[in-house]
């Protein structure tokens, strides 16, 4: 089975779109890598390594040090699919962050979106 596009795309590459979507609606870089912390378990050193390594997204995910307990709490859809449907365990990762950085454009509380 052919691997999808985005998990040979380097999570450098698509990062600073995060941060893009993120401050257009008023909202901060330092927000975005919080998110992306509480997600995957990185330090903000260990993050920042994997951008300046452009690692891809396989690899982002694998490497990280643990995926936070409360994933299965993010729930709803993201590009038409049912987020906690979705059988490829890699694309679900993806997908959670993707709705998480939605839920800070769409200016949903920081401890809404970190399921606090």
């Amino acid at each position: 089975m052919e691997k999808h596009r985005i998990f040979t795309t380097s999570f450098a590459s698509v990062y600073p779109h995060y941060i893009t979507k993120a401050e257009k609606k008023g909202r901060t870089k330092d927000e975005v890598d919080t998110i992306i912390r509480w997600l995957t378990g990185y330090t903000q050193e260990q993050l920042q390594q994997q951008i300046d390594n452009k690692k891809d997204f396989e690899t982002f995910f694998a490497e990280a040090p643990r995926l936070n307990e409360n994933v299965s709490q993010i729930t709803g859809v993201i590009c038409g699919y049912r987020i906690e449907e979705i059988e490829n365990k890699l694309m679900q990762k993806i997908r959670y962050l993707d709705k998480l950085i939605d839920e800070l454009a769409k200016e949903k509380s920081m401890e809404k979106i970190l399921r606090s």
